[in-house]
């Protein structure tokens, strides 16, 4: 066989090269345009577990004690006193050192507490546990007191045991264990000398500003009242009165009746003030629903949004899915050293709880009422500005009716005028009961009585009968008729004040047309339901007034409580007969007999229509 031989000759061979080297000087005078190519990297991903997470799984957790759980046997709830102190006014964090480079985490304080209303500086939240960081656990209240685990209410004995908190929901940590959770690796010299050059941290990172975190679900929050007359009212009273300075003057009702002397007055002109100072009192930052969804605080009509906006419109709202995230970003274990991964600081939260609020003793065995127990507490404390005419709520009422182009209230701060002893006794002189204190002369009477009948006939439960509603509005029409032709005629009747009637069909009006209403109404009447929430928007003038009608037997706390609370008189009507507190036989007992709910509702218009007339003349 002939040897092989190549094919390519030297001349050959000597082009390819050239030809090889001219294409290499080519590509790197002139590079692509396309991208080159991605490298990719094996990263390890994080597992998140699914939405919403399952119960909390069997995992080695920290705790600083043992947490022992209270068994509840009945839903009437059990007197808890809990002696806390309110401390100064100023507000923001505790430390001016950030907390990520503090050598020391600053330890919880209370503010203010009442049961389901616990305001607090330096609370931490680490892998979705709220953790007060303290070495003396047994200065709190009992964390029944301030949290519970966040489930649906039902009134069974069984739910209410699996409503009571868990070491999951919030806990106690001591300053050792946050270190060795959180904390840096160094100690001593070495570890300020690295937080000063930022060369280790810790791992906890503060929520600026100033917080209210409602720890309930959505139940409740979805519907107008629950939302705007219950935890937007407790809010506004709680956070009001924690920085508020003290007044001198008994709000409860056991208050000492005033004498002449200046200090009284001066007490007087407090309880008075529409405007207190708001000086003193930090703004609301943030509003975190964390067991609630975007749509989980949203009322169908839009009033909880429209509300909530309207009267704080810089506060940001964070909901469940963003709790969530929180939760995630802290739980775990951290990379270096095995450490109980991160925490969240917040330097002030108000930590809202409903099942908390229920187990005190105003909300659980008196009004049902969450924002009960923080009007009753900061009352006793004698913190809420002008608690006679709802003071304390008027920033709030005045910025929605503002908002919905209404005009607020025009009335001074001090309402005592030189000629109010024209109307009889001082209103020193009269009960001292909150609800018993309504047609004090130092009050105005309005330019117009307006009467505001609320109209559920197009509704399809709790409604007047056809022959009650057609009853109630011609008994009003005569009455209406009636006094504008005695000021026409005589120039007297309420004062030459002229009346007016409005049949309301809130589901025919916009959100503005309805605020705009209930901003100037005197006399507010309707069948219990969701549309006397506006009751909360009404001004305080001296015969404002709350008339809810009830199917024969029934009644219910949530107007009437609500409507006390600013200092208004409410009227429980059944048919012909009606009763209100500190008048007759009283405040009448919680009922819902077989229909309450129904479509069938009696009701007497003479009767509606002569205790108006009685009220506005001061005869009731």
């Amino acid at each position: 066989m002939a040897p092989y031989r190549p094919t390519l000759s030297r001349r050959d061979a000597l082009l390819l090269l050239l030809g090889a080297s001219l294409m290499h000087i080519t590509s790197l005078l002139f590079p692509p345009s396309a991208p080159p190519p991605e490298i990719l990297i094996d990263t390890p991903r994080e597992v998140f577990p699914p939405d919403p997470p399952p119960p909390a799984p069997e995992i080695t957790r920290y705790h600083t004690r043992t947490t022992t759980l209270i068994k509840a046997t009945t839903t009437t709830a059990t007197t808890t006193r809990v002696q806390t102190t309110t401390v100064g006014a100023a507000a923001g964090p505790a430390a001016t050192v950030p907390v990520d480079m503090a050598v020391k985490l600053p330890a919880t304080e209370i503010v203010a507490h009442a049961p389901g209303w616990t305001l607090y500086r330096n609370l931490y939240m680490s892998n979705g546990t709220l953790l007060i960081l303290t070495d003396a656990p047994d200065t709190f209240p009992p964390i029944r007191m301030m949290a519970s685990n966040p489930l649906d209410a039902v009134n069974s004995p069984e739910n209410i045991q699996a409503r009571e908190p868990t070491a999951w929901n919030m806990d106690f940590i001591g300053a050792g264990e946050a270190r060795r959770r959180w904390g840096n690796d160094l100690v001593g010299e070495k570890e300020e000398e690295a937080l000063r050059e930022g060369r280790k941290r810790n791992r906890v990172w503060s929520v600026e500003g100033n917080t209210v975190l409602v720890n309930e679900p959505s139940q409740f929050l979805r519907h107008y009242y629950h939302l705007v007359a219950e935890l937007l009212f407790g809010v506004q009273a709680f956070w009001h009165g924690a920085f508020s300075p003290h007044s001198s003057s008994s709000h409860s009702s056991s208050s000492s009746s005033s004498n002449s002397n200046g200090d009284d007055d001066d007490a007087n002109a407090r309880d008075y003030t529409l405007h207190p100072s708001t000086s003193t009192t930090p703004p609301i930052t943030r509003l975190i629903f964390a067991r609630a969804t975007a749509d989980g605080w949203r009322d169908s009509p839009g009033f909880n949004a429209y509300v909530l906006r309207a009267a704080f419109p810089s506060v940001s709202v964070e909901v469940l899915e963003d709790w969530e995230d929180r939760v995630r970003i802290t739980s775990g274990v951290n990379e270096e050293g095995g450490k109980g991964g991160r925490a969240w600081h917040f330097p002030l939260v108000l930590l809202t709880d409903r099942s908390a609020s229920h187990r005190g003793d105003v909300c659980g065995s008196q009004t049902q009422r969450i924002a009960a127990e923080a009007v009753h507490h900061m009352r006793n404390q004698q913190r809420l500005g002008g608690v006679r005419v709802g003071g304390w709520w008027e920033p709030v009422r005045g910025a929605v009716v503002r908002f919905a182009g209404g005009v607020s209230s025009s009335m001074s701060s001090a309402l005592l005028s030189s000629d109010s002893s024209s109307g009889g006794e001082k209103a020193g002189e009269e009960k001292g009961d909150l609800d018993a204190l309504e047609g004090d002369p130092r009050l105005p009477m309005p330019p117009t009585i307006l009467i505001t009948y609320v109209s559920r006939q197009s509704a399809q439960h709790r409604k007047l009968t056809a022959e009650g509603h057609a009853g109630v509005v011609s008994a009003l029409e005569e009455l209406v008729r009636r006094k504008n032709e005695e000021v026409a005629k005589h120039g007297r009747g309420s004062g030459g004040r002229r009346w007016e009637l409005l049949v309301m069909e809130a589901e025919k009006l916009s959100k503005d047309e309805q605020v705009r209403v209930a901003g100037r109404t005197t006399i507010l009447l309707g069948v219990h339901g969701n549309g006397l929430t506006h009751l909360v928007l009404m001004p305080p003038m001296r015969v404002s007034t709350v008339i809810e009608m009830f199917y024969p037997g029934g009644f219910a706390h949530d107007y009437q409580w609500t409507t006390g609370a600013l200092g208004m008189k409410h009227f429980a009507v059944w048919n012909d007969t009606y009763r209100t507190e500190g008048l007759g036989d009283g405040k009448p007992h919680v009922d819902y007999p077989d229909g309450f709910q129904g479509d069938a509702i009696p009701v007497h218009g003479p009767t509606i229509a002569k205790l108006i007339e009685d009220r506005v003349e001061g005869r009731v």
